[in-house]
């Protein structure tokens, strides 16, 4: 195995890993969106349980106001991990572009190599047939 088979193999792990990670941050990212419809659903259940009852709505306020915090803290949560993807993908287009890199040189390589020996037997097809020609004039 050359080198370049070992940093190819390097920078596909270090491919995978960024694919693994971006797929992380979009998983965190859903689950994220999911709480925040959850919260809302909850919001839509709590008015309706205060304008229902009489005692009910004098707690909806610390509710709300809570509710509010909590609803901040989940979009700015949101925002963090799609910023954070948008990091992420781009770390993985250069992982991309990095083995693909690798893998174009040791194509190169192996191209390289072929029409050595293609040369080389071509050279010896041509000694030989000169050889023959040679042989037929004497």
């Amino acid at each position: 195995m050359s080198s370049l088979d070992t940093l190819i193999k390097l920078y596909r792990w270090q491919l995978d890993e960024q694919r693994r990670r971006v797929a992380e941050f979009e998983r965190l990212a859903e689950k994220l969106r999911l709480q925040l419809r959850r919260l809302d659903e909850e919001e839509t259940n709590e008015q309706q349980v205060a304008t229902a009852s009489h005692d009910a709505s004098y707690a909806y306020g610390g509710y709300a106001r809570s509710l509010i915090d909590r609803r901040d803290k989940l979009t700015k949560s949101v925002r963090d991990t799609e910023q954070r993807i948008v990091e992420a993908r781009a770390a993985l287009a250069d992982a991309y572009a990095e083995v693909k890199r690798y893998e174009i040189a040791a194509a190169n390589r192996l191209l390289a190599k072929h029409r050595g020996l293609e040369r080389l037997r071509q050279k010896e097809l041509d000694e030989v047939a000169i050889g023959g020609f040679r042989r037929k004039d004497k």
